[in-house]
């Protein structure tokens, strides 16, 4: 078995949307508003997720029923990059993977999202997501618990998930000269 912790890799020092290394990739969704509370996401040249385009009366103002909404989709992000490292780093250990799901959940209250509940101060988002990896493969669980531990603490995902993270958001002048 191959063993992946050498592989350590040190960050410089950067400013918030400036790529931290010589081999950093900037990574980039350009998310458009549709219709009521939807929204498409592109990214790179894929097709768009979300439609954003419900069927004529059979939306509400939050309807759920069309597309998943944003905390669901940060959910979905997790199990994917949770799920590409644990794929990745069996393939490099040589453990052949029969099966593999990871289940993630957690709680939100929609009533304190976007200040439109009550006016007091509570959390916002989730304030625990629980995750259950399903694995099915012919190795010790001590194997499948090291290889699982091992792709969580690379996730990028994850990682910016329990790490405080820089987030700087600004508004843009409008370019159409009104």
């Amino acid at each position: 078995m191959t063993d992946l912790t050498d592989d350590v890799f040190h960050l410089d020092e950067a400013r918030p949307g400036e790529p931290t290394s010589a081999h950093a990739r900037t990574l980039r969704c350009r998310t458009i508003a549709t219709t009521q509370l939807r929204q498409r996401h592109h990214i790179r040249d894929l097709a768009p997720m979300g439609s954003g385009a419900a069927q004529a009366g059979d939306e509400t103002l939050l309807s759920e029923e069309q597309e998943p909404h944003p905390s669901e989709m940060l959910l979905a992000a997790l199990g994917a990059c949770l799920t590409v490292g644990i794929q990745a780093n069996a393939v490099a250990r040589g453990i052949p993977l029969r099966r593999l799901e990871v289940h993630s959940h957690g709680d939100v209250d929609p009533a304190a999202l976007w200040g439109t509940g009550s006016r007091r101060a509570r959390p916002l988002g989730f304030q625990s997501i629980a995750i259950e990896v399903h694995i099915d493969a012919d190795v010790p669980r001590e194997v499948l618990k090291a290889l699982v531990d091992y792709a969580v603490l690379w996730s990028p995902v994850a990682n910016t998930l329990h790490d405080p993270v820089d987030l700087v958001v600004s508004l843009v002048d409008r370019q159409d000269g009104s």
